[in-house]
């Protein structure tokens, strides 16, 4: 009995051992299924990697410059697009050497997009085109291209205008607008010319502006372009533009003159003229400049003024750099653009 009784006592610590025994297996159990499934989660990893691997071996080979495999098939890609610029960051108060040397670098990249820079005048002597200037005043130089003709077909010379009828004059002119204020003007300085030299337009400055309606900016355009004396031409694009670029805040036309005189040698003066002017009637506009086309934007402290978009931008470009016809009905050789249609050309 006290046999059966050990017998049936050990009974309950070999029940317990096993429950014991149960129990620290479920712990072994959870690890084994926790360690499989990181193999699991490494091995899909790793898959993933092998996935990706070669397009960074690709972009590796491209930063460093290895050449890929011959038969590789290109992706194809559009044009990326263009990056806004940023303006020209001028130090305040900006040095005198400073402003010298961009000034002149902004005159080289002007010499190379303007090559073909020359006045848009028509004109064949310097009687022609002294009086074409005049005429320019409040209008564009297309208009008086188109008009001046005629006019010169009637009254080739100082003394054939000078004599002419008053009224003749007006309604030739009158496209050009003022017709009656610049009719004075016109017969004035032909009767100067004819009466105080000798039919001859004078190739100085203080006798041009002695002149009827004659002040410096037609002064200095006729010497310049008719006799070959440098000089600055003024008007409303120069004037704009080297305020854009912060050459000065003058608007004082004279002012402008002996700052940029100043800046420049003598012998650029009548070309820096022309490209400055050719720039601001192509693209660097008054009201809405095309600054996202512009190839001197880098150095302009102005930029972003205009429209930023090249694509925008390009459609507001003017004259030759937009497709169209230029100023000049009779354009010099040189010129990649159009000639102007007549007046009457419908």
């Amino acid at each position: 009995m006290k046999k059966a009784s050990a017998k049936k006592a050990a009974a309950p610590k070999v029940t317990s051992a096993k429950k014991t025994a149960t129990t620290k297996a479920t712990p072994a159990k959870k690890a084994t299924a926790a360690s499989e499934a990181t193999k699991a989660a490494a091995t899909a990893k790793t898959a993933k990697a092998a996935k990706t691997a070669p397009a960074k071996t690709a972009k590796s080979a491209k930063s460093t410059g290895t050449a890929k495999p011959a038969g590789t098939a290109k992706s194809p890609s559009g044009p990326k697009p263009a990056k806004p610029l940023k303006p020209t960051k001028i130090s305040q108060p900006e040095s005198r050497v400073s402003l010298v040397r961009r000034a002149r670098r902004i005159n080289r990249e002007l010499a190379d997009v303007y090559p073909y820079a020359h006045p848009e005048l028509d004109f064949e002597n310097p009687f022609q085109l002294l009086v074409a200037t005049v005429l320019s005043a409040q209008t564009t130089d297309l208009r008086v291209n188109q008009t001046t003709p005629r006019l010169f077909a009637a009254y080739p010379t100082p003394e054939d205008l000078a004599a002419a009828n008053p009224e003749e004059v007006e309604e030739l002119i009158r496209p050009t607008g003022f017709f009656r204020a610049k009719t004075k003007s016109i017969m004035g300085l032909a009767k100067a010319l004819r009466d105080e030299h000798g039919g001859e337009v004078p190739g100085r400055l203080a006798d041009l502006v002695k002149l009827p309606g004659v002040g410096r900016k037609t002064a200095n355009v006729v010497l310049g372009n008719a006799f070959g004396v440098p000089g600055i031409t003024v008007d409303t694009h120069f004037g704009r533009l080297v305020r854009r670029w912060k050459w000065t805040d003058s608007e004082d036309p004279e002012k402008i003159e002996a700052l940029v005189c100043d800046i420049f040698p003598k012998s650029d003066w009548t070309m820096l003229s022309h490209r400055i002017i050719f720039h601001g009637r192509r693209i660097c506009h008054a009201r809405k400049p095309a600054c996202g086309a512009c190839p001197i934007a880098p150095l302009c402290p102005s930029y972003g003024e205009g429209e930023t978009d090249p694509d925008k931008a390009e459609k507001l470009l003017k004259y030759e750099k937009g497709g169209l016809p230029g100023q000049r009905l009779k354009p010099p050789p040189d010129y990649p653009g159009r000639p102007a249609p007549p007046l009457d050309a419908g």
